[in-house]
């Protein structure tokens, strides 16, 4: 169900909006709970402040020898009840000190009123749990409930057994210098603050609705413009894995998949790179393994059957021996070139001198020294250079590096090699005055079989992989090495070491005793 991004991206979003939803709903269900019967609590109280008034002015106008005055004055205050109670959308009685009900805004029914009224004939309202402190002083206290069982009378039924009650006490001054006690109750169903949370709530869930509709149609968008690039990509990378290496993906944003649909054309570009190189490497191995296997194969056919007569089989078969003396070194070249490459090839790192190694290479080279007529310059920046690394591996690239130099240095030419120290590597270098490279391919001459002057393809005795041995044992010792040329003016090949820690010329007069 679940398998594409798309999918996963609006389920994720959809859960996402349903929780945050969820939660606000809560809590907005949870605040305007408070805050709702917060405000009809406040509501009554400012009722029973009125009621207050009311009661206090009818006090003060009525005349028990009177009866005019005095029925004028109850229906006054029966009228106030009613108006408030209506106002307020609550019961609203008036209690005396004794608990006796003295006036209310409805005429309770005579089930209900029957189960309150006592011996004396009067309704008694039982509330002890905060009637004594209500006649103590005068306070205002809050409850939510059934006011004692009073509501789970039938006769409330369709208004619930929940109600939300407010009572104030107020004390009054009466003739003869005496002070009585009157507590005003004012109850309201908390289905009335139920009613207005579940309007706010009502319209909540229509402006949610409406919103996750249009966050639903942005994210639809918003994904299906997520996905698209990313099928481009997979579908290219599909078209790559079946050999389409030119494939290439067109997005130009800015964003995360911006820089993985560039990383990507990266990688098809480096692929179709590598697939180049091979395909030439392949080329490149089958012609140096053909030419010489020809080679050999015509010569040994020619001997067999008698086409090159006895006198001269032993000049072809010496050919033929260097054929096959080079067709070792190429073979050879390449499991080591393998390996490198692979990481199995295991170095061992030990403490040296490199200017003292790079004497012994120019004694080697010696005799195609002589040959050629070259000098050699050996400019060293202290007489003792220890560094650390592999000695017979070190060796290899500056035997290479030199070979080339003399390779490719016309007679009478000169070969420096220089040595000099920084903090923490040392660096050599090997320059001749050889033909030089051109800029363009200074690049290109560490790939294996790459030739960049057809000048160079007369030599038979190379395989073709010495630079691009030579940069794997470099890179092996986690250095660099790089190259410098002008046509016609030579070129300068540089490699750093790491320098041996320790006391350098202790070490370096150890490594001539053990020579001695």
């Amino acid at each position: 169900m679940f398998k594409s991004i798309f999918r996963k991206l609006i389920a994720i979003f959809l859960l996402i909006l349903t929780v945050a939803f969820a939660v606000t709903g809560v809590m907005l269900n949870i605040f305007l709970y408070d805050y709702v019967t917060e405000e009809k609590a406040i509501t009554l109280e400012e009722a029973g402040t009125w009621v207050n008034n009311v009661f206090n002015y009818y006090l003060s106008i009525i005349d028990l020898d009177d009866y005019a005055s005095l029925a004028a004055a109850e229906i006054l205050l029966r009228d106030t009840l009613i108006n408030y109670g209506k106002y307020t959308s609550s019961y609203i009685w008036i209690v005396n000190q004794d608990g006796y009900l003295y006036r209310s805004n409805w005429d309770m029914p005579a089930s209900v009123a029957a189960k309150y009224t006592d011996d004396t004939g009067y309704i008694k309202i039982d509330d002890p749990r905060n009637f004594p402190k209500l006649i103590q002083s005068q306070t205002t206290i809050r409850e939510v409930g059934d006011f004692n069982g009073f509501f789970k009378d039938p006769y409330f039924s369709e208004l619930g057994d929940v109600w939300l009650t407010v009572a104030r006490s107020f004390r009054y001054e009466i003739a003869g210098g005496r002070s009585t006690m009157i507590v005003v109750y004012m109850h309201t169903p908390v289905q009335e603050v139920s009613a207005a949370r579940a309007k706010v709530l009502k319209y909540f869930l229509i402006s949610g609705g409406i919103a996750i509709a249009v966050a639903v149609l942005m994210i639809y968008i918003f994904s299906l413009r997520l996905s698209r690039p990313l099928k481009q990509i997979k579908n290219a990378a599909a078209r790559i894995s079946n050999g389409e290496f030119e494939k290439r993906v067109s997005i130009k944003s800015r964003d995360e998949i911006g820089e993985l649909a560039r990383a990507f054309n990266h990688m098809a570009s480096a692929l179709e790179n590598i697939e180049n190189m091979r395909r030439a490497f392949v080329a490149n191995v089958s012609h140096e393994l053909r030419t010489p296997m020809t080679s050999i194969r015509g010569f040994i056919e020619g001997i067999l059957d008698g086409t090159i007569p006895a006198e001269k089989h032993d000049h072809y078969l010496a050919i033929v021996r260097e054929e096959t003396n080079r067709l070792n070194r190429l073979v050879n070249d390449l499991l080591d070139l393998a390996k490198m490459e692979s990481g199995e090839m295991k170095l061992s790192f030990t403490d040296f001198d490199i200017n003292e190694l790079i004497r012994k290479c120019v004694i080697k080279l010696e005799t195609l020294l002589l040959e050629k007529n070259l000098t050699v310059d050996a400019d060293f920046e202290e007489e003792d250079l220890m560094v650390n690394g592999d000695p017979d591996a070190i060796e290899r690239v500056l035997y290479n590096l030199m070979h080339n130099a003399i390779k490719f240095t016309p007679a009478g030419g000169k070969i420096s090699i220089i040595t000099r120290c920084s903090r923490d590597t040392a660096e050599v270098t090997v320059k001749d005055t050889g033909i030089g490279i051109e800029k363009s391919e200074l690049e290109m001459i560490w790939d294996r079989f790459y030739k960049s002057d057809k000048s160079r393809s007369r030599d038979k005795t190379g395989t073709g992989l010495g630079l691009a041995i030579v940069r794997n044992l470099i890179n092996e010792h986690g250095q660099s090495i790089r190259a410098e040329s002008k046509l016609g003016e030579g070129a300068a090949f540089t490699f750093t070491i790491a320098k041996a820690v320790g006391n350098t010329a202790e070490k370096s007069e150890k490594l001539r005793d053990t020579n001695l």
